[in-house]
């Protein structure tokens, strides 16, 4: 349906004029023409590769995407993190000409739980990429079982390769549920780094898991620090440097990795994919570094306690001016009950500059019962931002902030910087 096309395009072309509006072509799109979607990632002779999971999906598909591009792959992605079927509709009218035409490889998509099971079902993945379950979302997901089986439908609808997290066992599991003719790979960590990124049963748990998964790892994460990674790959070790900022985009990098091997097979060599990794920056707002009079200011995106815990690990809070913005739109999750599932005591040492956003003032009483001081509080995130910036000056900045407030805070700070355009 031509006219269907030509109309998403023109809506797209107008509420990017005005500055916002992602979702709106697709939805304009999806009423005008049902099945704009699947046809058009029909034509793809490498198919769908599917990445969902609570945490790591947007940062892990752009470096799938990136990893593929390198190897001469065109790819088309969902690049501005809007992860649902909608989503996925507004990036495609960007891309296809106007006979509904897309010019690529393989579709690498970033998908939410909940909205990749109906997606899958009208256009089953060729690959799928899981990577966690935690308790996140509580008023949408309810409790963390939930989560896990609409992860395991998109398993069950992928015809060719599914990639699994072999350290989470409620991901792991999928596995021994999966048609015969499904192939599993595992991406994993090394035996040293398995306590840095605990399971959501251990971070809940009395006493931690000691079990150890035997499943062999195509990829395992061995070592990392602020510049440079170690990964096993196929039985053996490599290091590359990275501009990733955070311990948890290590661990996606591993994850992403053995997606790229399986799309690619043969025709890429390990030592290709992991150099390929030094030229991939953060996505938008998940460790994001920007320049604000000259020093750097980090963006961590943080929505429930485990990916939470892993940001207050990857920033010593001695040497950064912190903010903390906290918002309970949709997009965020309404319940903010998990804030109190965060132990915030590495913070006592530098304290918390600026706490902000509509739940600014439960994020403080948080930080008051770990004994963390913290200097001044509004709710009012455009004046929380100026307040931090005038405050933190000639010192570096680390924001932890959830999805909306990330976006709100992005559109203050590319008016004092260059931001990376959300398409």
């Amino acid at each position: 349906m031509r006219y269907a096309v030509v109309l998403g395009k023109a809506v797209r072309w107008l509420t990017r004029l005005r500055g916002g509006g992602s979702a709106l072509p697709g939805l304009v799109i999806e009423r005008l023409d049902g099945g704009f979607t699947p046809r058009t990632l029909a034509q793809l002779p490498q198919g769908v590769a599917v990445v969902s999971g609570t945490n790591g999906k947007t940062t892990t598909t752009k470096m799938v995407a990136a990893l593929l591009a390198s190897q001469g792959l065109r790819v088309f992605t969902n690049r501005s993190g809007s992860n649902w079927s909608r989503g996925v509709a507004a990036a495609l009218l960007g891309e296809v000409d106007t006979h509904g035409r897309l010019a690529a490889d393989i579709a690498v998509l970033e998908l939410d739980e909940a909205h990749a099971v109906p997606f899958v079902a009208s256009t089953p993945p060729r690959f799928s990429l899981l990577l966690n379950v935690a308790r996140d979302q509580l008023d949408r997901f309810g409790e963390v079982d939930t989560t896990a089986r609409l992860l395991e439908r998109t398993a069950r609808s992928t015809f060719d390769t599914v990639i699994l997290n072999r350290e989470d066992p409620r991901v792991a599991v999928f596995a021994d549920r999966l048609p015969a003719t499904t192939k599993v790979r595992f991406f994993g960590l090394s035996d040293s780094l398995r306590a840095t990124f605990p399971s959501d049963d251990d971070l809940y748990a009395a006493v931690p898991s000691a079990v150890v998964s035997d499943r062999p790892a195509d990829v395992t994460l061995d070592a990392f620090d602020e510049e440079a990674a170690t990964f096993t790959v196929a039985g053996q070790p490599y290091r590359t440097a990275v501009m990733l900022q955070g311990v948890y985009n290590a661990f996606n990098a591993a994850a992403a990795l053995s997606l790229a091997r399986a799309v690619l097979g043969d025709s890429a060599t390990p030592r290709q994919l992991v150099d390929a990794l030094a030229d991939i920056a953060p996505a938008f707002g998940r460790g994001e570094r920007l320049l604000v009079d000259g020093l750097p200011l980090e963006l961590v995106l943080v929505k429930n306690p485990s990916g939470f815990r892993l940001g207050l690990q990857s920033f010593a809070p001695k040497g950064h001016a912190t903010m903390i913005a906290i918002n309970d739109s949709y997009p965020d999750g309404r319940d903010t009950s998990w804030l109190w599932d965060v132990e915030c005591t590495g913070l006592r040492d530098g304290g918390v500059l600026e706490v902000s956003g509509v739940r600014a003032y439960d994020m403080a009483l948080r930080l008051q019962y770990d004994e963390v001081a913290v200097g001044h509080v509004t709710t009012d995130l455009s004046r929380g931002l100026r307040h931090f910036l005038e405050a933190a000056r000639g010192r570096p900045k680390c924001v932890y902030c959830t999805y909306t407030a990330m976006l709100a805070l992005r559109r203050e700070l590319a008016k004092l910087t260059e931001v990376e355009a959300i398409s």
